[in-house]
Formats: structure tokens, C-alpha cells, sequence
């Protein structure tokens, strides 16, 4: 039986049980065969409800000049944690996915960037963890995006958290 974390959604709430990894892969074929252009963004959100603090990630399919399509693994958390904390969370788990797919889409030369839901503004709290973020990110390779160009985790997981 397939965990939690491994139900993955589309913005029309169809489920899919599949590893992101095989989601990636059929997905990639399905529209390189169609003549499309890709890069795949991937973004996580969180809301805090009370004692519960619920999480989504987003892996956009960009098809350039195309549209996009995502998919989409929402999880919940009980536990009382700071705003860094949170915000560092939500990198960790964009993380793990891109590294889950990062080989696919090198075989298939698609490119891939990794978007922080924080805000470059130091004004706003997410800021707080901005170096951090976007040190991890770096510093395993990806291509980092912060507010305001951070439609994966600002737009795309901030819709279904």
C-alpha cells in the first residue's frame, strides 16, 4: 500500500498512486512526443492551522509557450515550529523531490528549477530564511527562484495547501 506521501494530484483533483519518478518519466515522453519544449519547476507551501501545519508540493510542467500542467503531493504535520523552520521545510521537501527526478530529466535535457516560497523583501517574515534557502538550494546544483518568480511554490502549492 502506497503512503501518504506518495499520492500525487493534478490541479483537477484526479489521484494518481504512481512514483513521481514514473509520473515524471510518462509525462516527459507524452510531451516530447507532442513537440513540446519543457522545464520543470517544483515549489513547496505551507498554512498553519492550529497545531497543524499542512504542506504541498508542486512539480510544474512548463511547456514553453504551451501552458503547463503540475502535479501535486499534499502531507500534514502536527507540531509547533518558527517561521524559519517552516519556511526551511518547505525547501527541504522541493529538494527531495528534485533530486528524486533530477536524473530523469537530465536524460531527457529538460531543465529544472527549484522556487522558495519566500520573500526577498526583508520586511516580510519568509525572508528570515532566504540565505539559508537559497545556500541548500544552490549548493546541490538547482537553479533557485524567490518571490516574485517563484510560481511553483507562490501560485501552484499555495492553491492546494
Amino acid at each position: 500500500m502506497k503512503t501518504q506521501q506518495e499520492i500525487w494530484q493534478n490541479m483537477s483533483g484526479k489521484f494518481f498512486t504512481d512514483p513521481i519518478e514514473l509520473l515524471v518519466r510518462e509525462a516527459i515522453i507524452r510531451e516530447q512526443n507532442l513537440g513540446h519544449t519543457l522545464k520543470v519547476c517544483i515549489g513547496s507551501d505551507s498554512h498553519v492551522y492550529g497545531n497543524e501545519i499542512h504542506y504541498a508540493t508542486a512539480v510544474v510542467f512548463v511547456r514553453k509557450g504551451k501552458g503547463a500542467f503540475t502535479f501535486i503531493r499534499k502531507q500534514k504535520e502536527f507540531q509547533n515550529i518558527s517561521i524559519k523552520e517552516r519556511m526551511l521545510n518547505e525547501v527541504n521537501r522541493s529538494v527531495e523531490i528534485a533530486y528524486r527526478i533530477f536524473e530523469i530529466l537530465d536524460e531527457f535535457n529538460v531543465e529544472m528549477e527549484v522556487h522558495a516560497d519566500i520573500n526577498t523583501d526583508a520586511e516580510f517574515k519568509s525572508n528570515i530564511a532566504l540565505r539559508d534557502a537559497m545556500g541548500y538550494i544552490l549548493g546541490m546544483g538547482y537553479v533557485f527562484k524567490a518571490k516574485p518568480y517563484a510560481f511553483a511554490s507562490s501560485n501552484c502549492a499555495d492553491l492546494m495547501v
